[in-house]
């Protein structure tokens, strides 16, 4: 148990089935360092209460109406770097977890294995630490392509070399013809994708998998 002067964790909690946030937050509220802070029935209702509390982690289910939670996440975690994405869903396709970290998200947890994971990987999510269900991460494992470091993507490696070169955000959407808020987009990915949190780390990494010159 964290000392009684340690700050709570604070959780939003999005899930638009009532039955399921209400099981989901009696589990969470039996944590003493938790905190859950509101609950959401949609993402934009998830974005007003990330926005008005902002938590530490935010629980997302990822199948609800409205705008589509998988294609929120790189908005919010621009827009609310402090707050950590713990993706809550039925989904047990690797490619569904892979696309959930790509985008930004933190944690991949499977509902049906919430009562025995989903504590854990919001721990790990207020830490900054990736968790993943063990099943899926052994299959994406196994099902990873051999191609770029840290599995980035043609477009990530691009930024990642402009980022290490010092190039600005600016600099970055106009050299590729992309819009800034989606260099930004790229950056959350590669940051979670390399689980780094500086550009400092950026410029190493890039240095030390040979991408730039030094």
């Amino acid at each position: 148990m964290d000392a009684p002067d340690t700050p709570a964790i604070g959780i939003v909690l999005a899930d638009d089935h009532p039955v399921v946030r209400r099981g989901l937050r009696l589990l969470l509220d039996e944590e003493q360092d938790f905190e859950v802070l509101a609950e959401a029935g949609d993402v934009e209702e998830a974005r007003r209460y990330v926005l008005g509390h902002h938590p530490r982690v935010l629980v997302l289910d990822l199948n609800m109406p409205g705008q589509a939670s998988r294609d929120a996440i790189p908005g919010l975690r621009v827009d609310f770097p402090e707050t950590y994405i713990v993706v809550l869903t039925m989904q047990q396709d690797p490619a569904y977890a892979r696309d959930a970290l790509a985008a930004g998200a933190t944690g991949y947890v499977l509902k049906q294995a919430a009562d025995s994971e989903l504590v854990e990987a919001v721990r790990r999510a207020a830490a900054g630490e990736r968790y993943l269900n063990p099943r899926l991460g052994a299959r994406i494992a196994a099902e990873s392509p051999r191609g770029h470091p840290g599995n980035l993507s043609d477009r990530e490696i691009d930024v990642l070399r402009l980022i290490a070169l010092g190039h600005t955000t600016a600099e970055i959407a106009q050299q590729l013809f992309i819009s800034g808020r989606t260099v930004e987009s790229h950056r959350a990915s590669i940051h979670q994708k390399l689980m780094v949190t500086s550009r400092a780390d950026l410029v190493r990494y890039a240095l030390d998998h040979h991408l730039v010159d030094r």
